[in-house]
């Protein structure tokens, strides 16, 4: 085993992959070719003496040496990293922060947080990128992001199993909604009764791997109709607006629902709950990162409180 050798391209083409899940993923993401990647991958394994990836059917999932080695990788690349933003100059309490978000907390909660932090810490620069829950825990697990935004629904628990733990903060907890035509009769009300989403037209997510089918109200004694699929939720929610059917969103979605469609509470039946997480590894984070983190939960807050008469 001789590491001595191993080049810091090796080491990020190895994190690249660990976040990604697949070798294609990270070829895509790096802008190398897929041969390219296999060549970094198979070199640093030679020189760990081991099998860092175990190469499956839906991507690489790390081994147990993989996972030792990207944490020592992690720590190497971070402290380049910090040592060329020192040398550019860069004042000590400013920084770049990675901020990993789920796809409708892209919609609200984050525009909003930033646009915040903008007035107050206008010096602190966020980079972000949106994925499923299991893609930002694994880029988290890679140090690609320093803070993620995670989605957790029930029966919940935590969102891996790797040690260390992530430390995990709950910003808000709330009863899944339906978003209907602001013409259909469903809309006329207040709330929607479970029992009249019997029958209904669904408009869902495409299931993948990592996704369970969302858009159904969860435990409908029905096999449902599905109308259409798409993963983006403007636009499933455009779909609604056109009358095309039902979906089911996150209470915080409904500010960012477009004219036509109006975003209903569910009586009747138990309520579907959804967790909002912040996730980030168990190491004493950075001011930057304390300081993107408080603005998001002050934001969390600002949205789970009801108006004022």
């Amino acid at each position: 085993m001789d590491f001595t050798d191993v080049s810091l391209t090796a080491l990020r083409v190895f994190r690249a992959v660990a976040d990604r899940g697949t070798f294609t993923a990270a070829a895509a993401a790096l802008g190398y070719t897929q041969s390219a990647v296999s060549r970094q991958i198979a070199a640093i394994e030679r020189a760990a003496g081991a099998e860092l990836l175990e190469r499956r059917r839906d991507g690489v999932r790390l081994t147990a040496a993989g996972r030792l080695v990207l944490r020592r990788a992690t720590v190497v690349l971070d402290e380049i990293d910090a040592a060329a933003r020192e040398l550019s100059g860069l004042p000590g309490q400013t920084g770049t922060v990675r901020l990993g978000w789920f796809p409708s907390a892209g919609a609200v909660l984050v525009p909003r947080a930033l646009a915040a932090l903008r007035a107050t810490d206008p010096d602190l620069h966020v980079v972000g990128r949106e994925g499923t829950t299991p893609a930002l825990v694994r880029a988290l697990r890679a140090g690609s992001v320093d803070l993620a935004l995670l989605a957790s629904a029930p029966p919940f628990r935590p969102p891996d199993t790797e040690s260390p733990a992530l430390v995990l903060t709950t910003l808000t907890e709330r009863p899944l909604h339906v978003a209907v035509p602001a013409d259909h009769p469903l809309a006329r009300g207040e709330f929607v009764d479970v029992a009249d989403l019997r029958g209904q037209r669904w408009i869902t997510s495409s299931p993948s791997g990592e996704d369970r089918l969302m858009g159904v109200w969860p435990g409908l004694d029905e096999r449902p109709e599905i109308a259409h699929t798409a993963r983006d939720w403007l636009a499933k929610l455009q779909l609604v607006a056109a009358g095309c059917g039902l979906t089911t969103v996150p209470a915080a979605l409904a500010p960012a629902a477009p004219e036509g469609v109006r975003v209903l509470p569910v009586r009747g039946g138990p309520q579907e709950q959804r967790r909002l997480l912040l996730a980030r590894l168990p190491l004493e984070p950075p001011e930057p990162v304390i300081r993107l983190a408080a603005a998001l939960r002050a934001t969390a807050l600002d949205l789970d409180t009801p108006a004022g008469p």
